[in-house]
Formats: structure tokens, sequence, C-alpha cells
């Protein structure tokens, strides 16, 4: 028997999971919240001590439920949410408060790095991606602009699960998957390109901060002996690399071969697949990432889906289980109503300051069922939009694995097999991206130069990652034939609304 340990840290917690090598079940788990610094500017940051807080009291609760010490532990793996920016200065202290993924202060230091580029296309050829708002590149550029006092100081620069691996281990490193959503990484030759470092920092100031790089199975260190006290580990614990939490969600949903598509149904909708190539795309709106397990991860998010259906469900004032029972009343194509669910903007396709509007109304649709059917639709058909990104680029997809609040609806999840028309299954553990890390702890723990390395990530994701049959949802050819038609609709809609939108 060999205990190992899966830390997430989240935008709003973070979580902890302890799993024994030989079992299935996770033995104990954790959750302590952290909070949001915000501002109508776009600000959103947080303090990085919030977070080492937060793991304390997630990992004491974790080992209380395994019934377990925390010595026998062997070894832990970090995943943290993407693209935040830690400036640390000579002595490892943290210069300022963490610009996080959420963060758009930074987007006109962003569209100078892409005008620097030469454009998108030059920017696509540059790196293998389009650096977003959100990435890290941009806020540094906006750290060396408005903290020149703090920027004199910088020595590394750090993403958020670097951060936590640099606090438990002393070790500044950076791990392909996660620095691939920094767009300072040129994505097909993994390696840190010095142009746009040079374009942000031409002293070179940057360059010399940007940390190691490390494949995913790598041991980057053990446990510090003062941390190993605080946590109630062993100073002889393996920390593995670690990674965003994308790339540890897919580790935790087996999406590490090609074909496998996994799903977010949450507050926003996030789409990626394995894949053994560099995905570099003729479209800035496929985020072309390198893999947490040394292969690579195209990804594409939007912005509304349960965060559009939760505001059609406050609108009427229903609980989530009245929400569905409607849901569940209705017919296919909400007798022609039709929603562009752009309550939040949106990122894919690339709309930031788009409404959310109804079209068709009349008096035989206008009525609770049909609303809340098309804003199921309009979610499912945005990632759809997503889903036919991917088939463009010759991107296979013969499953798609579900996570987030939306697949819990069984109805939900038929709309996205027709919708997609591809079948559908929920994993039982919500929990992907910290399983994803405990899985890849217990890789780089086992590793010898003997085994293959993909085979023992594959014989680890088959034990742990597991299937929830009864939720397995093949698509009815009929309705799927009829969703076709509906999405066609929507496009039709979609680029009439809003003509720079390219099909």
């Amino acid at each position: 028997m060999a205990l190992y340990a899966g830390i997430d840290c989240g935008t709003q917690s973070t979580k902890v999971i302890i799993v024994d090598s030989q079992k299935t079940p996770i033995l104990g788990e954790g959750s302590s919240p952290h909070p949001i610094i915000s501002d109508s500017n776009g600000r959103r940051e947080q303090q990085v001590h919030w977070w080492t807080e937060a793991l304390e009291s997630a990992f004491s609760q974790a080992i209380e439920q395994a019934g377990i010490s925390g010595t026998e532990i062997a070894a832990l793996a970090v995943s943290g949410q993407q693209h935040g920016f830690v400036p640390l200065d000579a002595e490892g202290h943290v210069l300022a408060p963490v610009k996080l993924w959420c963060d758009t202060e930074t987007a006109a230091e962003n569209q100078e790095i892409i005008d620097a580029l030469g454009g998108t296309q030059a920017t696509l050829a540059q790196l293998g991606l389009m650096p977003q708002t959100g990435y890290t590149a941009s806020k540094i550029l906006w750290f060396k602009k408005y903290r020149p006092e703090l920027w004199e100081k910088l020595n590394a620069v750090l993403l958020p699960h670097d951060y936590l691996n640099y606090w438990l281990t002393g070790r500044l490193v950076a791990e392909y998957g996660d620095a691939s959503g920094t767009g300072l990484l040129n994505i097909r030759k993994r390696e840190w390109d010095n142009q746009i470092a040079q374009f942000i920092d031409p002293d070179g100031r940057l360059w010399n901060a940007l940390p190691e790089l490390v494949s995913a199975e790598t041991c980057i260190g053990t446990v510090r002996p003062e941390i190993a006290r605080r946590l109630g580990l062993s100073p002889t614990t393996k920390v593995a690399s670690g990674g965003g939490d994308n790339m540890m969600a897919a580790i935790g949903t087996g999406n590490i071969i090609p074909g496998i598509t996994t799903m977010s149904l949450g507050t926003s909708g996030t789409l990626f697949t394995y894949s053994d190539k560099p995905i570099v795309a003729d479209s800035e709106m496929i985020a072309g990432f390198c893999s947490s397990n040394n292969g690579w991860l195209p990804l594409i998010c939007t912005m509304n889906v349960t965060s559009a259906t939760t505001t059609i469900q406050k609108l009427f004032n229903m609980d989530i289980q009245t929400f569905n029972d409607t849901l569940n009343q209705s017919k296919p194509g909400a007798n022609g109503l039709m929603m562009l669910p752009f309550f939040n903007g949106e990122r894919v396709p690339p709309l930031p300051h788009a409404k959310a509007s109804l079209h068709n109304l009349n008096t035989s649709n206008m009525n609770q069922q049909n609303f809340i059917l098309a804003a199921v639709e309009s979610a499912t058909y945005g990632l759809r939009f997503g889903i036919e990104l991917f088939r463009k680029q010759g991107i296979e997809i013969n499953e798609i694995r579900l996570t987030g609040g939306g697949a819990r609806s069984k109805k939900w999840r038929q709309i996205v097999a027709d919708v997609m028309n591809t079948p559908v299954i929920c994993v039982t553990n919500q929990e992907a991206a910290a399983l994803g890390a405990a899985i890849q702890a217990m890789w780089c723990d086992s590793l010898t130069e003997e085994k293959d390395k993909q085979m023992q990530l594959a014989h680890f994701c088959q034990h742990f990652v597991h299937l929830d049959e009864e939720t397995r949802t093949i698509p009815t050819p009929e309705t799927a034939a009829l969703y076709d038609v509906f999405y066609q609709d929507y496009l039709s809609l979609l680029t009439t609304e809003y003509p720079e939108v390219k099909i």
C-alpha cells in the first residue's frame, strides 16, 4: 500500500484528496475557501498566503477523514488555476498580489504584445497559440509598466501551481502544460520564446526570471522539513511536477489518448482533448496548450453555460429541481424560440462586448418551458461551435466525458449527445483536477527506466478514473438530425447579429 495526495488550488478554494494506490475509493478529502480581490476595472487578484493557509486546512481535513498519518503519504502533486502571475524577489518573497486568469485589467497590454509580434497570424506562427488577456504575458508587461519599483526587484516569474511547488520544495521550476498558458512558451518546441520576452523586457530581466522547464513525470524534490511539519507529512514525501487545472483534469478524466474530449458544463464551458502532436490551428480560438502527460491539449473555453441557465432560473425564481422538471417537459427547438446567451460576453467566438438576446418570440412560445430550453440549447450550441473548431483541425472525437454541474441533468446530457451527435458519459469523481494530480504523483513515484511512461500512466488512469455507466447517453438519430438543423439556424442568427464571426 502507498498513499498519494492531489492538491487543486482553484479560484474559489483549495481541495485535497488522498488515495491508496491499491484501492479505488478516495480515502479522504478536504476543502478550504479563499477570497478574491475584485474591482470594476477588471482587477481580479489573490494573496498567496490565502492559498497556503487553505492548503494547510484542506490537508488537515483530508488526513483526518482518511484516518491516516500524513507521514504515510509517499508523494503529492499540485493542480493550480492557470495563467496567474506570481512575481518573486531574490529572497523568494512575493512582490505583489497575484493577478488571476480572470483579471482583465491588462487587455491593452495583451494587444500591445500581439501587435508587436505582427498580428494574429504572425503570433500563431510564432508561438503556436494566441495570447489572451487572461494569460500571464500581459500581466507581466502591466507589472513592468505600473509597478516599476517592484519590477526592479523581480527575480522569478511563477504560475500559481509553480508557487505552491516552490513553497513545498524550495525549487523554482515550471511544467510544460501550465507554462504553455503563459503566452511566453513556443508550444511546438516546448521552450520559452525569447522574442516575446525581449519585447516585454529588452534588458533581459524577464528572460532571466523564467524558471527551468521540466516534463510532466518529473519529481521536482521533496517537501521541506518546516512545511512537512506544518502539513503533517514526512520530509521524504516526493513532489511531482503538477500542472494547470485543465491539464490535471484531463488526467483525472482519463483524457490521455486521442478520441476523448472532456467537456465541462460549469459556469463557463471548457472543451479539451489529447493530441500526440502540436495543434497549431489557423484559428486563434483554439488554445494549443501542451498537456501534463507530455503531449498536447488543445482547449476551447466558452463563457456562458450554467451562468446562462442560472440567470434564467433566478428570473423565474425556481429551485434547481423545478428548473429541471420544467426542462424535462420541453421538446427540441423550444418552439422556435432562440437565445444568444452572451450574458458575460463571449470568448469563443471572440465577442467580449456581446450581450444576451432572445429571438423569434411569439404568443405560442413565450413561456417558462421554452425560455429554459432555449438557454440550455444555446449554451450547448456554443460548445458545439468549439467542437466544430476541433473537427476542422482533424481532431477525432469519439466520446465526450462530461463534468460540471450541468452534467447532473439527464435531459441536458441527452441534449449534448444529440447536438454533438456523439456519445457522452460522466465520470464518477467530480474533483477531476485533484484526482489527476494524485494520479500524476503516483506516476512520478512509480517510474523507473524500465517502464514505459505512457503505459504506466494509462494503468493508473484505468484504475482510478471510473465512468458512471448509468449516465452513458447515446444520440438519438432523429433528434440529432433535428438539432443539426437548429444549430445551423443558430449560426445564421449568430452571424447576422455579429457579422465579424467567421464560420
